[in-house]
């Protein structure tokens, strides 16, 4: 799943237009910038900043009581090579720079990795075309080391794997990705600046100014409240919020598109005794008519192997049990003509992986095509994770980032990153960099 955390966002009843100065919140409560999300895109993004101007406070607003909660803490933990992305397009450059970044990045702090290597196997000769073509972009995109192998070095490097043909690329890796979020929060609390955890944005508003505090208006002219009541004074804002991008961008005037429709992807995994079976990530060729990838095979860094994951229409934004419900959620996302229209345009896959994710046979035989020694005696059912697919009102994934401010005197102070390339992971310390060069060009810092 994509790198990005989320804000929940419970719009506060409006004062007027404005908010007026009053008590801050645990000491100190004013900065240069805050960046609201500490999923791996927000804390990339804000170690960036402080690293590149020490001179100024910042701090981290995140609603959970941990960091890293939501997409960052249960993606699959693969580190993309960037074979897939159009060449030349900015995801293939992010994720290429930003896996390079990411192992020097965990070299130098010592974070563990595994360089297993990935597959991406043919099981039948009409996808060979379609391999080969993947090949060649992943050429453009200097992916490295990439190859294209045979039936008999497929079983070589995975012996109980079936293909007629594979592109093998060795630099692909797997991280847990909740220690590089950790490693990134400390290195922004090592540069000076703070982590507020439980503290949910409930709004955004221009200060009004008062005769007790004009000069910390003047100075610090935007407030964001939380929902206890509680408030933040700053000169910028960043928010990064993955899973409620769209809410929070709206708070300033923003546009409610791209709209954000959650999607849970349910994973299986190999009984301990049997996860001999994989040795490094196994990946089926993509199939450009249908929007998602498709299942796979992920080794983990603690010896697990997960299976998966389907993609299905989750019914709350942050839920991740197939019974988890939230009536905003689900209507928002019903009621939204883009998922229609996307829906309808995969109706057979859809309905397709809604069966897979009810019944574990069905999903069994998705995995048996890849490896077929794999039993219904071999497979738990294991984690979920809900990726925050951006999505317009014509029912199209949307790729690229989406910048926006919204509208009167707060679009000048408030950069919402509503979309960020996937594999924004992998990419994160790239995509930080991007991050960090339009806050710098919007708010002159």
């Amino acid at each position: 799943m994509a790198g990005l955390c989320s804000v929940r966002v419970t719009r506060a009843v409006q004062l007027g237009s404005s908010r007026l100065c009053s008590h801050g919140v645990r000491g100190h409560s004013t900065y240069d910038v805050v960046i609201v999300g500490a999923g791996l895109v927000g804390l990339a993004s804000a170690r960036q900043l402080i690293l590149k101007h020490p001179n100024l406070r910042f701090a981290i607003l995140e609603k959970e009581n941990e960091i890293s909660t939501h997409q960052s803490g249960h993606n699959s933990g693969v580190i993309h090579s960037g074979i897939y992305y159009t060449p030349g397009s900015l995801k293939a450059r992010l994720c290429v720079r930003g896996s390079s970044l990411l192992y020097e990045y965990c070299d130098s702090k010592r974070i563990p990795y595994k360089k297993c290597g990935k597959l991406i196997v043919a099981v039948h000769h009409h996808e060979v075309p379609r391999l080969q073509a993947l090949y060649e972009r992943g050429l453009q995109n200097n992916v490295p080391e990439l190859r294209i192998i045979n039936a008999k070095e497929i079983r070589e490097k995975e012996p109980y794997c079936k293909g007629v043909m594979a592109l093998d690329s060795p630099h692909t890796g797997i991280v847990n990705y909740r220690q590089v979020a950790q490693s990134y929060s400390d290195d922004f609390r090592d540069a000076g600046g703070s982590v507020l955890t439980g503290f949910e944005v409930s709004d955004i508003n221009m200060v009004n100014e008062s005769p007790a505090g004009s000069e910390q208006c003047l100075k610090y002219p935007v407030v964001i409240r939380n929902s206890k009541g509680e408030d933040i004074y700053c000169k910028y804002v960043l928010t990064c919020a993955g899973l409620f991008s769209d809410r929070l961008s709206q708070i300033s005037g923003c546009s409610s598109e791209p709209r954000i429709v959650p999607f849970r992807g349910d994973y299986l995994v190999l009984k301990p005794e049997k996860c001999y079976l994989v040795k490094g990530n196994i990946y089926p060729v993509p199939d450009p008519r249908f929007p998602f990838l498709g299942v796979h095979f992920t080794p983990r860094m603690d010896g697990n192997v997960w299976l998966g994951p389907n993609a299905v229409l989750a019914f709350k934004r942050e839920g991740y049990r197939l019974c988890d419900f939230n009536a905003r959620d689900f209507g928002e996302a019903v009621t939204y003509s883009g998922l229609r229209k996307l829906v309808s345009k995969n109706l057979v896959y859809g309905m397709g992986e809604m069966y897979r994710a009810l019944f574990l046979r069905a999903q069994l035989k998705e995995l048996q095509k890849f490896i077929p020694e794999l039993s219904i005696n071999d497979i738990l059912r294991g984690p979920s994770g809900v990726r925050a697919q951006a999505l317009d009102r014509d029912g199209n994934l949307v790729d690229d980032f989406v910048f926006d401010g919204g509208s009167g005197d707060l679009a000048s102070r408030v950069l919402h990153v509503r979309n960020a390339p996937s594999p924004a992971a992998t990419s994160s310390l790239a995509i930080a960099e991007m991050i960090a060069s339009e806050v710098e060009e919007r708010f002159s810092l």
